[in-house]
């Protein structure tokens, strides 16, 4: 598995009942979580005196209930800084299992020693894409909400990033790249990190077990002649980390060479050293 470790803003404190206790920067959110499923005895203080608590409602969904929590606040990790704020169906704006990946990538575009262009597709709020251009690449971010895309140019100012090299595009992903096709670009790197289910900019219908395989056919031809890594993300119930494996092998690895690396992504639990799993990945790289 791989760990995101190396945290200092952010930890999961401890598990229990379907639900983590999470720190984020100063605040404490207890947030439900499918892979909870042990009832261990919540015997951490934080589990009473937590900032916000996100309830699952029976009928689909939940709320938000918040003690003493702020309307937004900021964490780092390394020279990155995020803008947290709760919304809907318990998220933060922020999954920090990435920062596995991004330490990943990061390494290789920074050991490239030549430009490297990156895409990031279903690009959220911009993590992915603030770590790939810290670590000196031009990105291009795109992503169907234009409230996501305007998150992740605030998390870049935030992060000092504002004048980086980032194309910053609200888009349906699999249009995007058809046109990027027709128009002759090419990347060097891409990421992505599919929905489940989830709806364009015009009411596009993504289901990812129909329409992934086709997106990365197609970003395969994306890639440039000398092309560095290609990540996919997964927090897709029954879609095993061999499963991206297998994705990447046939589009990539077939026309490209290199080497495929699959696994679930995970975050260390302070109260018992344990790991929480957090989804997979699949990671092609040249060398």
């Amino acid at each position: 598995m791989w760990l995101a470790e190396n945290w200092k803003d952010y930890e999961v404190l401890d598990t229990s009942k379907g639900e983590k206790l999470e720190r984020w920067g100063k605040y404490l959110l207890v947030r439900p979580d499918p892979q909870v499923i042990w009832n261990t005895p919540k015997t951490l203080r934080g589990w009473k005196k937590m900032n916000g608590h996100y309830h699952r409602s029976n009928k689909g969904g939940g709320e938000w209930e918040f003690f003493d929590l702020p309307e937004q606040w900021t964490i780092n990790y390394g020279s990155l800084t995020f803008n947290l704020k709760p919304f809907s169906f318990k998220h933060t704006g922020l999954f920090p299992e990435q920062a596995a990946n991004w330490d990943w990538f990061s390494k290789l575009i920074k050991e490239a020693n030549r430009p490297i262009k990156v895409l990031n597709l279903f690009a959220y709020t911009g993590g992915a894409t603030l770590a790939a251009a810290a670590a000196g690449a031009s990105v291009t971010h795109v992503d169907a909400s234009k409230g996501m895309v305007a998150w992740a140019k605030e998390n870049a100012k935030s992060s000092g990033l504002e004048s980086a090299p980032i194309r910053w595009i609200v888009d349906d992903c699999q249009k995007f790249v058809e046109r990027e096709i027709r128009r002759g670009n090419k990347y060097d790197a891409i990421i992505m990190d599919p929905p489940s289910y989830g709806r364009g900019p015009k009411g596009e219908i993504w289901k990812i077990e129909d329409a992934i395989h086709p997106l990365v056919q197609l970003c395969a031809s994306l890639l440039s002649d000398d092309p560095l890594f290609f990540l996919i993300n997964s927090y897709t119930t029954g879609f095993a980390p061999s499963v991206l494996s297998y994705l990447l092998g046939t589009e990539v690895v077939s026309k490209f060479g290199g080497t495929v690396q699959a696994d679930e992504v995970g975050l260390p639990v302070s109260s018992n050293g344990l790991v929480l799993p957090c989804g997979s990945s699949g990671r092609w790289q040249k060398k």
